[in-house]
């Protein structure tokens, strides 16, 4: 299959260059002024040509719980989210997927990390759901089944409370198991799906199953991917259980690496980056879920100053509450002019823009095939029609897309060579038939959760907030 965009919009170095850009394949074989029209003609003139963006965590299955939770500190969101997820089945995780991957799509983003929620005794067959739905789109997947081996009231330190937390319903043997199984089914890198070890976080997880993840990495190249101090009861809970930081402990267990993307990041002091950056490892912006969860602002401008890469997250729609990559991407550059007095360290559009694409690729260990418009790489691109008029009147085409509030400005997106979108819509979905299942298969709900109150005296005691 052979396409030639013809006369469209690049940036370069200086500023924009109009070119046209040819794909063989799954790759970009030529990029130059008036090349040869090979294959299938597109009209680039008025349009503006970006590597595709890269979604770099989020939680598909969540978007059945999307805008139910009020705004809640994360453990306490959380057990409203365990209780809301009660009959997800790889049905609901299939639709989802489809979802997230649609919703990414339609904002610049080629390729999603879904750190994937797995129904206990059904996670072959959720973690099938959610591929068969990339497969059919046509999306670039990372694929993380949410392993764990403690339960969420773990998650929030004692403060010396005694207190007696259940064991896990799976054994940290099985779920070791489980992910060689998982690896050996679906892991096909070739194809563009991936299986990747991610454990929830040190939260959650004992030394032994993140240890094991590491080794099962090694052994097959996978990426490893967790959350990281999220919150700040989670940084209590490592100096509680370790003495020391949690990046400290990762780095002692093996797991950070230039395949590690560690999601949030928000509560890191200043040793915690330089390791960040000494190790290659990649954080993981998502201020949208930061902000609604009020987790906090992730030091994104010390992380960068330090040399460490950061790519941007959507996070789970329940806690966005959307896939919107361009939204995600304003807002986790421009907040940070509140964090930084010296503006030249602020994050401009073109920055922004790397950040999205070249950084994602980074932290999954494919800069060399994903990230920049350069001959030899995949074909995983996006064209953005410049002549919307949430992109008028003319100025700078990508302070525009990232500065403004673009609306359908997505045209056409290449994944991997092949057209998964042509003006403005889905070409691989049936998205009348995907708008009806998702509103049939859901229900209006509210109400808080029996969970929660569970959690909550206790939450509330050890973060020194008033009881009742």
């Amino acid at each position: 299959m052979s396409t030639t965009i013809q006369q469209v919009l690049v940036p370069d170095s200086d500023g924009y260059q109009t070119v046209d850009v040819q794909i063989e394949g799954d790759s970009i074989v030529a990029i130059a002024p008036h090349l040869p029209p090979l294959g299938t003609l597109v009209d680039g003139s008025q349009k503006l040509l970006l590597p595709g963006f890269i979604n770099a965590h989020t939680h598909s299955s969540e978007m059945w719980q999307r805008g139910l939770i009020a705004p809640l500190p994360l453990e306490l969101w959380l057990a409203e989210l365990y209780d809301a997820c009660a009959g997800i089945t790889p049905e609901h995780i299939y639709l989802s997927a489809l979802g997230t991957a649609v919703e990414t799509l339609l904002s610049g983003g080629t390729t999603v990390v879904d750190h994937l929620a797995i129904p206990p005794g059904q996670e072959v067959e959720s973690v099938a759901a959610a591929v068969r739905a990339y497969r059919e789109v046509g999306m670039r997947a990372f694929v993380g089944p949410l392993i764990q081996d403690s339960d969420l009231p773990a998650s929030v330190p004692s403060g010396g409370i005694p207190r007696t937390i259940a064991p896990y319903h799976r054994t940290t043997e099985s779920i070791v198991a489980l992910m060689e199984q998982l690896v050996e089914q679906f892991h096909r890198p070739e194809e563009g799906i991936h299986i990747m070890v991610a454990p929830t976080g040190l939260q959650l997880c004992s030394d032994a199953l993140i240890e094991n993840c590491v080794e099962l990495s090694d052994r097959h190249q996978l990426c490893r991917h967790t959350h990281l101090l999220e919150t700040k009861a989670q940084q209590m809970l490592a100096q509680e259980k370790y003495g020391y930081s949690a990046v400290e402990h990762l780095k002692h267990l093996g797991f950070l690496g230039p395949r590690t993307s560690l999601a949030h990041c928000v509560w890191l002091t200043d040793d915690d980056i330089a390791l960040m950056a000494a190790t290659q490892s990649t954080a993981v912006h998502n201020p949208l879920s930061n902000l609604r969860l009020g987790s906090g602002i992730a030091p994104v401008l010390k992380l960068r100053q330090a040399g460490a890469n950061v790519s941007f997250g959507c996070d789970g729609s329940a806690s966005n509450d959307a896939q919107d990559m361009l939204e995600v991407i304003k807002i986790g550059s421009t907040l940070h002019t509140i964090t930084e007095f010296d503006y030249r360290h602020w994050i401009s559009p073109r920055e922004a823009i790397q950040m999205a694409s070249l950084g994602g690729a980074i932290g999954l260990g494919l800069a060399d095939q994903l990230g920049t418009l350069e001959v030899g790489k995949k074909a995983d691109l996006v064209l953005y029609d410049l002549t919307r008029l949430s992109l008028l009147p003319r100025t700078d085409p990508i302070g525009l897309l990232v500065l403004g509030r673009p609306t359908q400005a997505v045209e056409r997106v290449w994944v991997q060579g092949k057209p998964v979108v042509e003006d403005g819509q889905v070409t691989t979905v049936d998205m009348a038939q995907l708008r009806q299942e998702l509103w049939q298969q859901s229900q209006w709900e509210t109400g808080p959760s029996a969970y929660r109150a569970s959690m909550e005296s206790h939450y509330r005691q050890v973060m020194g907030l008033k009881a009742g």
